[in-house]
């Protein structure tokens, strides 16, 4: 599963598949696709009892489940029948789970003593106790308007009525919210869906469809799936709604990826690789696709950003885009990653959370074997790379990747699952052989076909296929927190012809983190070969010496990419250059890189405006403008404003991106010459949000033009409004205001509450707010959950104390869901506010005071003045009427 509690927008920076600027690798990729969970709020980091799989005290044979939506109201109406038997003890009561379901009636194949409903179980009591083997049937039926596990998507929540549709997510603890059952990885059942809807919609779930009628009495069509094969309890699905599909076919498997019915000319770009994929995926992993079709369905706003329900898929509406944008946006690393879930997660299914690297560690690195298997190595290299920035980067590791200390599954499903899981894969890999680890990974899936797994079942394969011993690899990697930090540093004796190369491990040891034991190789370029020599860091520090037959224009410490670590190795800037030109070697080049932007030189930035240009791989052109950014001279602004012609849309996209993070007058002149000529939406908004750094008339007309624009899901008016915002003017509060007065439901998800937010910030310091503060009001209650978040946290934004009653209506003591939490924060920034008041209000009413001071006194001067000119203009006209000296008075 990809997945978020609350996704964002697959924004524009992280459709890169390589290092985001301003967040690291393995957070980017994560939020690209919906990958990383949000740690439940009042759980996380806190160390509770640890957690293990429940006992069975049933095995569950079959689930059938018969759902009536209401779309209108949000509600359903259903009745569960579960099949099961006693495994060892007799049993006297069923306990199931069951989330504020409202149970009407419970009945079964065996006498009922009664039965008692909780907002969290339901427990059946048996007259007489069933015994071992027995097999029995409860049948539960209930009501429920779930507020998780099944969502509905309607005009009542500001969706288009021909795009109804409902969907449900189980993983990890949400099934319970629409029908009871036993909810834990460590028990498997095959399941019926039965669902009953209007005649116009489409129902999907799990296996193969056993039946579609219309009943004449209800004028409903009911749709019945059925899976044979068994399968957990979080992996049941039901998509229903009006939705339009396309179709495919890998040999005798049917594919079919539907859309809600105005996106389906959106489908085929995200769709026309899967069949690809499943051929690979049978090569690699020797197992043929294990089940009977594979059915993927875009929702709108989905809870992930994919869910790999068996056979029946779940996606993000984000995975869909246009052709407009060419190469910058893809669906493959989700697709893909869902996909071989079918494998690992559905196929074979970790038994407890704590295992959940099983699914989502082989998920993630397979993923990234289908990006080698289509783009080259080198995507594949250039994909872990970027991962292993992520997890690298500087935090407290202080969880192994299997850990029971976690509160809620929840917090499991964060980069140790994932990332750091995949690249223990690799590793894996890398020190078996690419043969062998194939033979490994086969046999781990053919022992433990439609079977719940833990570490050691992997584990056990490979020590006896491989020979080895691997309880220090998995005791370090997998049942310890941490990876080694590594410093590196090489020395030519020339006297001796011998290259030293020292290795220390410096990160911190002790009962989380080991001291590692590592098998990887140094690779030395002397008269244009390579030569390789194996090497074991298995103690604090070694030297290794290694005769040459002279000095090496390259040192290369694990030329093969198989670990990892954190690695300072410290390099002459002549090896750097020469490693920047191989070829050969993409994370030899991406290293050399991130050594020489450290450097301001007029010579590093020429080798690097040469490798923007003229490099292969277009992974590393990006890293080099990221580089080039970074040095920030005359130079390198001038290197890549040369550069800027690139016909691989992402390089194009990171050079506009880069050029844009200069302050100067060529770049607003760049800027403008990139809006008159580029066509790709994306790289248009990465330029006009360039414009929030120029105040500029000029600037500000294209802001105003591109806000009033249209294009898919508004993003260049959300461009504009990123500039907006980071520009701080007021004067753009009219335009703004007057385009969120139009709610039309065409801005993605989360990036009207953005406009929102941006228009409280831009307003907050006005004296008069009541305006922007009425129009947020308006979306409080508005049906998109998104939009009332975001109008929520605007008001927080905008700082005026009277939207203290707005927010207030909308907190409680423990937020249950982001609206509540939104308000939470909310209120406290208006609390500050209002704490803050009474000082304001002295200090101005000081200012006032001494202005009145001193208007007083201006008053009294200009009074004193008009009084002396008044003095001065009776004396002339006195003067006036005195007849001249010598005249006669009485003359005419």
């Amino acid at each position: 599963m990809k997945c978020i509690r609350h996704i964002v927008p697959i924004l524009l920076a992280l459709a890169l598949a390589g290092p985001t600027r301003g967040m690291s690798v393995e957070e980017s990729e994560l939020l690209q696709c919906g990958r990383l969970r949000q740690a439940p709020e009042s759980g996380s980091g806190s160390y509770v009892e640890r957690q293990y799989a429940p006992d069975r005290t049933v095995d569950i044979l079959h689930v059938a489940i018969d759902v009536t939506p209401d779309f209108k109201a949000r509600t359903i109406r259903g009745v569960t029948s579960i099949r099961f038997a006693p495994i060892v003890r007799e049993l006297a009561e069923l306990s199931l789970d069951a989330k504020d379901l409202c149970v009407s009636a419970v009945s079964a194949t065996q006498s009922l003593a009664g039965y008692s409903a909780t907002d969290e179980k339901i427990v059946i009591t048996f007259s007489r106790p069933i015994p071992p083997g027995q097999e029995a049937t409860v049948f539960i039926t209930y009501e429920a308007e779930p507020q998780r596990g099944l969502y509905f998507r309607t005009p009542e929540l500001g969706y288009e009525e021909r795009d109804m549709h409902l969907f449900t997510q189980g993983e990890s603890h949400e099934a319970p919210y629409w029908f009871p059952n036993y909810d834990y990885p460590n028990e498997r059942a095959t399941s019926e869906v039965t669902c009953r809807v209007p005649p116009d919609m489409t129902v999907l779930s799990n296996g193969s469809l056993l039946r579609e009628r219309l009943d004449p009495n209800t004028g409903l069509k009911t749709v019945t799936w059925f899976q044979s094969k068994p399968h957990v309890n979080y992996l049941i699905a039901l998509a229903a709604g009006r939705f339009a599909k396309i179709e495919a076919q890998h040999r005798n498997v049917p594919l079919a990826f539907y859309t809600p019915a105005s996106l389906i000319h959106l489908a085929r770009r995200s769709f026309e690789g899967t069949a690809d994929m499943i051929a690979f995926y049978e090569r690699e992993i020797g197992i043929p696709y294990p089940w009977n079709k594979y059915d993927q369905v875009v929702v709108r706003d989905f809870v992930a950003g994919g869910m790999e329900n068996t056979t029946l898929t779940i996606l993000t509406d984000n995975t869909l885009f246009t052709d407009e944008t060419e190469n910058i946006h893809s669906s493959e690393g989700l697709v893909a990653h869902e996909l071989v879930h079918q494998w690992f997660g559905d196929y074979v299914t970790c038994k407890d959370w704590s295992h959940l690297w099983l699914n989502e560690g082989f998920a993630t690195y397979y993923e990234k074997l289908y990006d080698g298997h289509r783009h080259g190595r080198d995507a594949m290299l250039y994909n872990l790379y970027g991962t292993a920035r992520g997890i690298l980067r500087d935090r407290a590791d202080e969880k192994p990747i299997v850990w029971r200390g976690y509160g809620d599954a929840g917090e499991q499903f964060d980069y140790r699952s994932y990332s750091k899981g995949g690249w223990v894969l690799h590793m894996l890999r890398t020190e078996l052989g690419e043969e062998l680890f194939r033979r490994c990974i086969k046999t781990y899936m053919e022992r433990n076909p439609l079977c719940c797994v833990e570490t050691a079942d992997l584990r056990s394969v490979v020590e006896e296929l491989s020979g080895r011993s691997c309880d220090r690899f998995f005791d370090q990697w997998v049942y310890h927190a941490g990876f080694p930090k590594l410093t590196v540093s090489y020395k030519w004796l020339g006297t001796d012809k011998l290259a030293r190369v020292s290795v220390r491990q410096t990160q911190r040891t002790g009962d989380d983190v080991l001291l590692f034991c590592l098998h990887t190789k140094l690779r030395f370029l002397v008269n244009g070969k390579p030569i390789d020599k194996d090497i074991t860091i298995d103690q604090k520090e070694h030297d290794f010496y290694i005769p040459l037959e002279r000095e090496p224009k390259i040192v290369r410490f694990d030329p093969q990419y198989g670990l990892l670590a954190q690695v300072t190795f410290d390099q002459p800037t002549e090896m750097l250059y020469a490693q920047l030109a191989d070829q050969n070697d993409v994370v030899g080049r991406l290293l050399a890189i991130e050594a020489l932007k450290e450097k301001k030189d007029k010579k590093t930035v020429a080798r690097l405006q040469t490798c923007l240009n003229e490099d292969s791989f277009w992974g590393v052109r990006i890293t080099a403008a990221d580089a080039l950014q970074d040095i920030h001279t005359d130079e390198a602004f001038t290197a890549l404003v040369a550069s800027r012609s690139q016909t691989d849309a992402r390089v194009r996209l990171r050079m506009v991106a880069s050029i844009g993070r200069f302050y100067r007058p060529e770049t607003l002149e760049t800027i403008e010459r990139i809006l008159e000529n580029e066509k790709n939406p994306e790289i248009v908004a990465a330029a006009v949000e360039s414009l929030g750094r120029y105040h500029t008339a000029e600037g500000h007309a294209l802001i105003i033009r591109y806000l009033k624009s249209e294009s898919y899901r508004n993003r260049l008016a959300s461009a504009a409004v990123s500039a907006i915002r980071m520009l701080d003017d007021p004067q753009f509060i009219p335009a703004l205001s007057k385009l969120l007065k139009a709610h039309n439901g065409a801005w993605g998800r989360g990036r009207f509450g953005q406009a929102l937010d941006a228009l409280a910030y831009i307003a907050r310091n006005e004296e008069d707010r009541t305006e922007v503060r009425e129009l947020l009001g308006s979306y409080v209650n508005h049906p998109d959950r998104s939009v009332r978040t975001g109008a929520i946290r605007a008001l927080g934004t905008l700082g005026d104390p009277q939207a203290t009653g707005i927010v207030q209506t909308f907190t409680r003591d423990t937020p249950r869901d982001g609206v509540e939490r939104a308000a939470r924060d909310a209120l406290a920034k208006l609390q500050e506010q209002k704490a803050l008041a009474p000082q304001e209000v002295i200090e101005l009413r000081q200012v006032v005071d001494d202005l009145k001071k001193d208007t007083k006194k201006l008053t009294d001067e200009l009074e004193d003045i008009k009084k002396r000119l008044d003095a001065k203009g009776e004396a002339k006209h006195d003067d006036k009427d005195q007849p001249a000296a010598g005249a006669d008075p009485n003359a005419n």
